[in-house]
C-alpha cells in the first residue's frame, strides 16, 4: 500500500481522504449508538449501497421518493468518514446508519444499545473481483496492479478496511444477539422479495403485498442504477474517476469466473478453508 492513500488505524488500512484518527477514536469510544437506529455492516464490495436501498424503500412503504431525492450517503451517513459521523451526530432519530468497521473498531456504545444491525455477506472472491475494479477509478485508493497482485493482497489482508476473513469471523461472533441480522447478496439475488420479508420482521415494520411489490421493484439492478441519488455518479471526480468506470458494473453472482485463472480461484480456496476453519457456519457460496 502507497503513503499516498492509506494509514493504518489499530492495525486497519483506511484511506487517508476522508478519514481521520480523531474522528475514528471519537467514533469507537464516544459516539452514541441509540436503540432506534439501523445500522447496515459489511465489508466494502458486499452488496451494502443495495441493502441501503432495500430499507429506504421499506422504511417509506415501498415509494421510491425518499430514495430518488436524498443522497445515499445522506440517508445513510458512514459513520467512520468525518463527514458522516458529522451528519450521523445531526441525523434526527430514526437513524440509518452504515459502516465497513470491523467489530473491534464499531462504537463501544453497541454492547449497551438496542439498536438493530444488518450484517451483509457476499461470496469473497466475488468481492475481490469487485474491489478490484471498483480501485481501478476510486481515487483514495491506490492502483489494484494486475490481479495476480490483488489476490494476494487481498488474501492477506493488504486492502482497505483489512482481511475479509478477520472481519467476517469477527461480526460472526455476535451471531446469537438478538439485535443482528445477517444476509448475503447471494440470498438477496435468489429472493429478493423473500429477503424483503425477513428484513421487514426484522425491523419489526410491517408491508403489504403491494408495497412489498414496490420495494422489490425500485430495488433492482436497473433502476437503481438510473437513480443518480444512488449510483454515486454525484461524487465528485477528486473522488472517482467517471471516466474509468461505474461503481454499479454489473450486480450479479459468480462474476470471478470471469477473472480468475483456475490457480487463482484454488489457490483462494486453499486460504479460505486454512482461515475459515472452525467458524460453524455454512455460507450460501460453501
Amino acid at each position: 500500500m502507497t503513503e499516498r492513500t492509506c494509514f493504518t488505524y489499530k492495525g486497519i488500512p483506511l484511506p487517508t481522504m476522508g478519514y481521520s484518527e480523531e474522528s475514528l477514536s471519537y467514533m469507537e469510544n464516544e459516539f452514541q449508538l441509540l436503540d432506534d437506529d439501523v445500522v447496515t455492516v459489511s465489508y466494502p464490495k458486499s452488496g451494502t449501497n443495495w441493502m441501503l436501498e432495500i430499507l429506504g424503500l421499506i422504511w417509506h412503504d415501498g415509494d421510491p421518493s425518499w430514495v430518488q431525492s436524498v443522497l445515499m450517503s445522506d440517508r445513510s451517513p458512514w459513520i467512520e468518514t468525518a463527514s458522516g459521523l458529522n451528519v450521523a451526530l445531526n441525523y434526527p432519530p430514526p437513524r440509518f446508519l452504515t459502516t465497513h468497521l470491523p467489530f473491534q473498531l464499531f462504537p463501544k456504545s453497541f454492547l449497551h444499545s438496542k439498536c438493530k444491525i444488518i450484517y451483509v455477506m457476499r461470496n469473497p472472491k466475488d468481492v475481490l473481483v469487485s474491489h478490484y475494479h471498483f480501485a481501478k477509478f476510486f481515487q483514495p485508493l491506490e492502483e489494484p496492479g494486475t490481479m495476480e497482485e490483488f489476490v494476494e493482497k487481498f488474501l492477506n489482508g493488504n486492502v482497505i478496511y483489512g482481511s475479509w476473513f478477520d472481519h467476517v469471523k469477527g461480526w460472526m461472533k455476535m451471531k446469537n444477539r438478538p439485535n443482528i441480522f445477517f444476509i448475503s447478496y447471494e440470498e438477496l439475488h435468489q429472493d429478493l422479495r423473500g429477503s424483503v420479508k425477513r428484513i421487514c420482521y426484522f425491523l419489526g415494520k410491517e408491508l403489504d403485498s403491494h408495497q412489498l411489490d414496490e420495494v422489490v421493484k425500485y430495488a433492482s439492478f436497473q433502476i437503481m442504477k438510473d437513480n443518480k441519488m444512488s449510483n454515486f455518479s454525484q461524487i465528485p471526480e477528486e473522488y472517482m474517476n467517471h471516466k474509468k468506470g461505474k461503481f454499479m458494473r454489473k450486480g450479479i453472482c459468480g462474476d470471478w469466473k470471469n477473472h480468475l485463472t483456475v490457480a487463482q480461484s484454488e489457490h483462494f480456496d486453499h486460504v479460505y478453508q486454512e482461515k475459515m476453519q472452525g467458524v460453524g457456519v455454512t455460507f450460501p457460496w460453501d
